[in-house]
């Protein structure tokens, strides 16, 4: 059933779509994507508060909460052109982060494994070791599934406070593992003062590539894209998108745990996100680091949720393209394919 006007509370559901249950497999039959929240924040390392990511990301919206978005840019609706649905969050302990790693990967294989495309609601970084890997695991794609990262910090740390697992960590944890390749792992909008020398160096061996803003800015985000898309195709069956919002500058994302100026605007990143979704074959994605205490007027929860629209938005476009043999054009006016006087 419909439902219309702001949801409050647990139950909501991300724009109104259907819930199901993970561990009810006629629920999920026939879905394109599954939402899952993962409400996650023992890994941060300064400012926590973004376990209330996920209910934050579905409820911001200022429209009619009735399961139907229509993409002026794209002329398709990523809620009803895709089987949306909607499980809920995963019960996820921040003071354990050891189980509840291992209990978000379970859930996130389950979707994967029924050729649905997670879509992560995070949650700290963290979250993206047990995203990517269960979703390597569920396809039958270990090691070959090319990861597209965006933030402002690398997150190839090794340990932090004495823990192997924390949000500095999570890409380090899949390279490490070979859920990942080092030289399919592409990060866009590195910047700042972290990580030294020891920790770059270690992310050379791996033949990461890792484009930092000074690099973005002289060449332009646009030609960094396609570099990286033409890495990211090349040997591997699919892509897992992450994004963290810190990878936009604070004035655009101010709610988040560990913010860093002199970062991509809201357009750059949704239009970032709208090529890989278009471009790519996206087989997963998660967003996190969405921190609700420190946003200010839902800035950073109104990005979440759009740049997870963008994402069902793309994927939408790219599969009515490849069945009608069609090509969406950016330049194309709003109205050009409406009647005069319809």
């Amino acid at each position: 059933m419909a439902r219309y006007g702001a949801q409050y509370g647990p139950d909501i559901t991300f724009l109104g779509v259907e819930r199901c249950d993970l561990g009810d497999p006629d629920s999920i039959a026939g879905a394109d994507v599954i939402i899952i929240g993962a409400p996650f924040d023992g890994g941060t390392s300064y400012r926590s508060g973004a376990r209330f990511g996920p209910q934050a990301i579905r409820a911001a919206d200022y429209l009619a909460h009735d399961g139907s978005r229509p993409s002026l840019a794209l002329r398709v609706d990523g809620l009803t052109d895709l089987r949306v649905l909607d499980a809920g969050d995963v019960e996820l302990f921040s003071g354990d982060a050891a189980r509840s790693v291992r209990d978000l990967e379970v859930e996130v294989e389950k979707v994967a494994r029924a050729g649905v495309v997670p879509v992560v609601l995070g949650g700290d970084h963290t979250i993206t070791w047990p995203d990517a890997t269960g979703v390597a695991r569920g396809r039958d794609a270990w090691g070959r599934v090319s990861l597209v990262h965006f933030d402002a910090h690398a997150d190839t740390g090794d340990s932090e406070f004495g823990s192997l697992i924390g949000h500095g960590q999570p890409m380090r944890r899949l390279i490490e593992s070979g859920a990942v390749r080092g030289d399919r792992f592409l990060q866009i909008g590195l910047r700042g003062y972290w990580p030294g020398p020891q920790t770059l160096g270690w992310m050379a061996e791996q033949r990461m590539r890792s484009y930092e803003m000074a690099e973005i800015g002289a060449r332009g985000l646009d030609d960094c894209l396609t570099e990286a898309f033409a890495i990211a195709t090349d040997d591997c069956e699919g892509v897992f998108l992450s994004v963290d919002v810190d990878v936009c500058d604070p004035g655009h994302a101010p709610g988040t745990g560990t913010p860093e100026p002199g970062g991509l605007s809201a357009r750059q990143l949704l239009d970032a996100v709208r090529r890989v979704c278009y471009e790519l074959p996206v087989v997963g994605m998660d967003v996190v680091e969405v921190a609700p205490p420190y946003d200010h007027a839902d800035i950073t929860a109104a990005l979440g949720n759009r740049v997870v629209l963008e994402a069902l938005s793309a994927i939408a476009r790219r599969r009515k393209d490849a069945r009608e043999g069609t090509t969406w054009d950016p330049r194309r006016p709003l109205l050009a394919d409406r009647v005069p006087g319809e």
